[in-house]
């Protein structure tokens, strides 16, 4: 009598190999996510002095930082991307506490962006304009791996430097970033990463004054 083992049906083995292959991708994807909080939240060292600023918008806190930075010289001159159309320098200014009269000639208010490829392609031209040769990018920090992938795709000539804020609109020191917009925004990073966000169509420039720019 024979005992060899009959082979198992086909359907089986490519049950068994896509079983597989899904478990390992969603291993890569969770150990992906691991890296991204990590890498977004990381320390960083800025030079004593760059030849520009930018703030992307989407919370209050980035305008305001940026502003603090130029005060404290760390860049000559600023961008803040993707502002509101009813937004001005005034408003802006206030909102940091500061004087806006000595920021007039220092500050450019970039109304064209609607999304992060399009902070990048806005900053781009503005850095060729201005002669900026390196650049303090500040943004929240679960959103800095994103731009920084689009920053460099379109400036790859340009030294950038980091400086994510911690906290602003959507987390406190009490209440953490919601982990869905961490997902989110860990799957947007790889469609950045993947040089794809050149073919999604870009939204509408924003227009709320009262945020100065629109949700990431």
């Amino acid at each position: 009598m024979s005992t060899e083992v009959p082979p198992r049906p086909r359907r089986i083995r490519w049950w068994l190999a896509a079983s597989g292959g899904t478990l390992l991708v969603a291993i890569g994807w969770a150990v992906g996510l691991w890296w991204f909080v990590g890498y977004a939240g990381r320390a960083v060292r800025l030079p004593p002095t760059a030849d520009g600023i930018v703030a992307l918008t989407g919370g209050a806190t980035r305008i305001e930082t940026a502003f603090k930075l130029l005060v404290q010289g760390r860049g000559q001159k600023l961008l803040v991307s993707g502002i509101g159309r009813n937004t001005d320098l005034t408003a802006l200014a206030n909102r940091a506490g500061l004087d806006p009269a000595p920021f007039a000639e220092r500050v450019t208010l970039g109304r064209n962006a609607g999304s992060t490829h399009g902070n990048a392609l806005e900053t781009a031209t503005w850095a060729r304009d201005n002669h900026i040769g390196s650049l303090i990018v500040v943004t929240a920090y679960y959103h800095m791996p994103r731009a920084m992938t689009e920053f460099t795709q379109a400036m790859p000539d340009i030294r950038l430097y980091p400086y994510p804020v911690l906290i602003d609109e959507t987390g406190t020191q009490d209440r953490p970033v919601p982990m869905r917009l961490l997902i989110e925004e860990y799957s947007k990073f790889l469609v950045a990463t993947a040089g794809l966000t050149a073919w999604l169509p870009d939204r509408e420039p924003p227009r709320d004054p009262a945020r100065g720019g629109r949700p990431e």
